[in-house]
């Protein structure tokens, strides 16, 4: 039997301690834009065929614009950018693998699983950037095995920092989730970028078909917005400050985030997210870290119960 990871979310079995129905909870565990990308109406071939070679090329076009991928680096549509992780470390021979940490940990999970090692002057290395949790970001400097993981699933909030120049280096795999910038999470949307070798073995793994014809549409549309998506950073800044200020009001410390998620060093996390959950708000702890609270941003209508809560 898997065993079970430390992750957010987990709003059934809050709200089976703490009360209330799922559906009043407030989940701040997560890194989500609470602010989604509007649902576009969609063509009804979209549910009822098989995706087609069209709407796939269609995808994957839009988001070559969208993060300025440079020639001669390959794209994959994935259902979600977990699904890729769990492949990638079937790419090589398992060896010794260097995951700077803490991180998510399901980088490590998957690699693991394949007999891989944790630690430095391996063949791979995975770096998370911007981090989750705590924000750092890496540079090009940093890239030095024969296998790079570089995992952007929170860089569309500062795509200034992105390494997608990095993407023809060989061996180097790029990570990009659509589930948090966009807020659609349910849809299941990811991508890896780079080595066209790399990405190919990585489209075998999935075989045909691996992303829904809603999905594929969705992605599309959201993917060529580019109005919206420079608001929504626009957005997320302001509320990462307005959180920023009401935590440290109340006596926390900012240790870094993303606009997305916020990390903050308080006296004792437990009693902070214990207090919340009191309110049917979940927050995220780490078994780590005693000290380490993370929020994510609230949505418009529930800051007034974060305010009380908090």
């Amino acid at each position: 039997m898997m065993q079970s990871r430390d992750h957010g979310g987990g709003i059934d079995a809050a709200a089976a301690t703490y009360g209330g129905v799922r559906a009043a909870w407030i989940d701040l565990s997560t890194g989500i834009n609470p602010v989604p990308y509007p649902l576009p109406s969609l063509t009804p071939t979209s549910w009822t065929a098989l995706p087609d070679h069209t709407a796939a090329t269609a995808l994957t076009d839009a988001a070559r614009r969208f993060w300025s991928v440079p020639d001669g680096a390959d794209i994959l549509a994935a259902p979600g950018a977990s699904a890729l992780i769990a492949q990638i470390p079937r790419l090589m021979v398992a060896g010794t693998v260097d995951i700077p940490g803490p991180t998510y940990n399901e980088h490590a999970a998957s690699f693991a699983a394949q007999g891989w090692t944790m630690g430095t002057g391996g063949s791979a290395q995975v770096l998370v950037h911007p981090n989750n949790p705590d924000g750092r970001v890496w540079s090009r400097a940093d890239l030095s095995c024969a296998l790079t993981v570089i995992d952007e699933s929170f860089c569309d909030i500062a795509p200034e920092t992105s390494l997608i120049s990095a993407a023809t280096r060989a061996g180097t795999l790029i990570l990009k989730s659509f589930g948090k910038f966009w807020g659609l999470a349910g849809v299941r949307l990811g991508f890896a970028i780079g080595d066209p070798a790399m990405v190919a073995q990585l489209r075998e793994m999935l075989g045909p078909w691996p992303v829904s014809g809603t999905a594929l549409e969705i992605g599309a549309i959201a993917l060529s917005d580019e109005e919206w998506a420079r608001e929504t950073r626009a957005r997320l800044a302001e509320d990462a400050s307005r959180l920023d200020a009401l935590v440290t009001a109340r006596g926390g410390g900012v240790i870094g985030g993303t606009a997305l998620f916020r990390l903050y060093k308080v006296d004792e996390a437990v009693v902070w997210q214990d207090r919340l959950a009191r309110h049917q708000i979940w927050s995220r702890t780490f078994p780590y870290a005693s000290d380490w609270l993370r929020l994510g941003l609230p949505g418009p209508q529930d800051w007034p119960r974060v305010e009380a809560a908090l």
